[in-house]
Order: C-alpha cells, then structure tokens, then sequence
C-alpha cells in the first residue's frame, strides 16, 4: 500500500491498494474510492473486539475495503480541521489514541480497548477511562484537531497537559491526572480543577485545537431559543 496526504486544513489521505490488499475504517470514513474496491462490514475480530471498540468511542463494526482484479485507490478524509498522521505500528511499538482519532488503518492493524490503569487519570484526565490501543503490524492514519506538536520524554519525565490537548502517546508511557493547586487557581484561574500528566518513556503527541475547546468558545454565540 502507498498513501499520499493532501490538503489544509482539512487533510485527506489517499491510498493506493495493490490487487488484494485491504483497508480498514470506521462506518463513514471512506470519501471516494475506485469502482474495483470490494466492501465489506464485519466485527473486525468477533463481538467481544467489535464492543470493546464501541467502549472506546468507536462504532461496534467495521468496514473493510479490498481491492479486486487489480491495483484500487481509496480516500478517507478528516472530519475536523487539523492533521492526518500515518504510524507505523509493530510490536513494542503500540499506540494509545483519544477517543475518535482512529481514521483508517491497514488489516493487518488490530484497534482494541485500552483501560486506563489509574482510576483518577480515567474520570478526571479529559479523555475518559478508556482510550483506543492501536497494536498489531501496519500503518494506521489517526485524526486530530488542529496542529500537532510532539514530545520525546525520557524514563520518569513528564509533561503537564490540559484537557483534551493529549492525542496519542506511545504505549510504553502513562496517564495520570493531578489537582490544580491552590483554591484560588482552582476555580477562578480558568484552567479547570485537574490537569493531565505523561510520564516517559515515549513520544507523546499533542494537538492545539481540541474539538470540546472549540465548542466552548463557540458556545456563547449560539443564539437560544429566549433570544
């Protein structure tokens, strides 16, 4: 498979498929595609892989593109502005992603639950507690919102990260969550009660336009109903 990305601010990745090669996405993600690309909808792996999606924030199937008598080409587009980023996933070498930041992927990629192992970092770290482990052996194209900005942290470093601005993370770190301190900055310095923290080693990835932020700031100018 080779794959070309195109466009700002709202990417698309456009892959080329030899003859029986498979891709595969979200219901709804494909945006074009040849007429020789075969589809198919499937649990991707059984009922117990197809609901531990739907508890990542996931649909509970998948569909699978193959291309069929020949070379094929399918494109998938992001839904929000932002970044398409391809990883090349092996073993040791995983990924966690936020909750709909899975786009497309190769096959030979499995999308499975990831729970976080602290119960605080789950209810309080912005992304709930359960995020998507991306493992298995291909390349997977991940979404997120705005402009991408990446971290190495070494064993035992960390970096401090508001809610929602943590996209993805290599397996190999950890989440946990902390409370903003002090009273005063806790309620009147607009940065929420607790913040995120990544501890290394690993690469850590993170976005600048969270969907939930943009909402807020435009929340305000939604006219209601009394108005």
């Amino acid at each position: 498979m080779e794959y070309r990305i195109e466009g700002t601010p709202l990417p698309v990745v456009i892959c080329e498929l030899q003859a029986g090669e498979t891709m595969i996405t979200e219901r709804g993600s494909m945006s074009w595609m040849s007429p020789n690309m075969k589809m198919e909808t499937s649990s991707g792996g059984g009922f117990g892989k197809a609901l531990s999606r739907m508890f990542a924030g996931e649909s509970l199937f998948l569909n699978r593109y193959t291309a069929q008598g020949g070379p094929g080409m399918i494109a998938f587009a992001a839904s929000f502005p932002g970044n398409i980023r391809p990883f090349h996933i092996r073993p040791g070498r995983e990924l966690i992603l936020q909750k709909r930041g899975f786009l497309a992927a190769e096959s030979t990629v499995d999308i499975s639950v990831h729970f976080q192992k602290k119960f605080g970092a789950g209810f309080f770290g912005g992304e709930g507690f359960i995020l998507q482990k991306i493992s298995g052996s291909g390349i997977v194209f991940a979404e997120f919102d705005g402009h991408v900005v990446e971290y190495d942290l070494l064993p035992g470093e960390s970096m401090v990260v508001d809610t929602g601005y943590l996209a993805a993370m290599d397996a190999s770190c950890s989440m946990d969550i902390r409370t903003v301190p002090g009273a005063k900055n806790m309620f009147f310095g607009g940065e929420g009660i607790f913040h995120t923290v990544v501890t290394g080693p690993g690469r850590i990835y993170l976005q600048t336009m969270p969907i939930q932020a943009v909402a807020g700031a435009i929340l305000p100018y939604i006219p209601t109903k009394s108005d």
